[in-house]
């Protein structure tokens, strides 16, 4: 069996990030962690690219969690645990850096590392019946702490905790009422939903988004203060013209991110 794989796709200025080790839920393997760090580089240097999307391959899952048939290999003891951190962090490390707007599409099973892969997009969509999770208590290991801040600025100190000490299994309707997720889609229109939206980020001033981003960032993770650097830039830029031109022509703007 391989040990799965991650897909990628552009089109109409959108960056598909598929998760597919679909006979284990879109578990993520090790090779998985390396090639969506790859990926998100990748997307980062394309110009095409104005939006990224993460799915799950397949109707069942969005990622179940980390591969834990792998774990007696690469997880075994605190020294290949470390090793194994080192991969998969630079996964989560590319998520959070990513400058371009970040969005997941979550359908299934969304549990442990799939939860805190999710956490790292800007904007969370879930399918009605999805369900999420956090069993890290049941298996006896720590969840990490950038991923507990994540959880924490999302969904507050209380409903952390309950997530976290109890590993129990909440609805999308729940996810969306905690602020977990960010909008829950109809059985059927989770696609549609998600394409949408990301046309409407593609249409908008990528300049703009990224600085709204970076700030945003800026306030709820501690990111670095780029404040000055990126309102000059928005200002200097070509698209803060367009912007104005179309605003007094009545017309929609088309930006170009520069």
């Amino acid at each position: 069996m391989r040990a799965g794989r991650i897909e990628t796709q552009v089109e109409s200025g959108i960056g598909w990030l598929i998760f597919d080790n679909v006979r284990r839920r879109n578990a993520m393997s090790v090779a998985m962690w390396r090639g969506a760090a790859e990926a998100i580089a990748a997307f980062e240097r394309d110009d095409r690219v104005r939006v990224i999307v993460m799915r799950g391959a397949g109707e069942e899952a969005f990622v179940s969690g980390a591969d834990i048939s792998e774990f007696e290999k690469v997880r075994g003891d605190a020294q290949a645990a470390q090793e194994y951190e080192a991969i998969s962090g630079e996964a989560f490390a590319a998520l959070e850096n990513v400058s371009k707007p970040l969005i997941a599409m979550i359908r299934g099973f969304c549990f442990g590392g799939g939860v805190a892969v999710a956490m790292k997009a800007d904007i969370r969509i879930a399918e009605a019946g999805s369900l999420f999770a956090i069993p890290a208590a049941r298996l006896g290991i720590a969840y990490p702490p950038a991923s507990v801040r994540d959880l924490v600025s999302l969904v507050g100190p209380a409903h952390a905790k309950d997530i976290l000490f109890s590993a129990r299994r909440l609805d999308s309707a729940e996810a969306a009422v905690i602020g977990l997720v960010n909008r829950v889609s109809a059985p059927g229109a989770l696609e549609k939903d998600v394409r949408d939206l990301a046309a409407t980020l593609v249409d908008n001033a990528p300049l703009a988004i990224r600085a709204a981003k970076a700030f945003v960032d800026q306030y709820a993770r501690g990111a670095p203060d780029r404040t000055a650097e990126l309102v000059a830039l928005c200002f200097d830029s070509a698209d803060y013209a367009e912007g104005r031109r179309a605003f007094m022509e009545k017309r929609r703007p088309a930006f170009r991110g520069c």
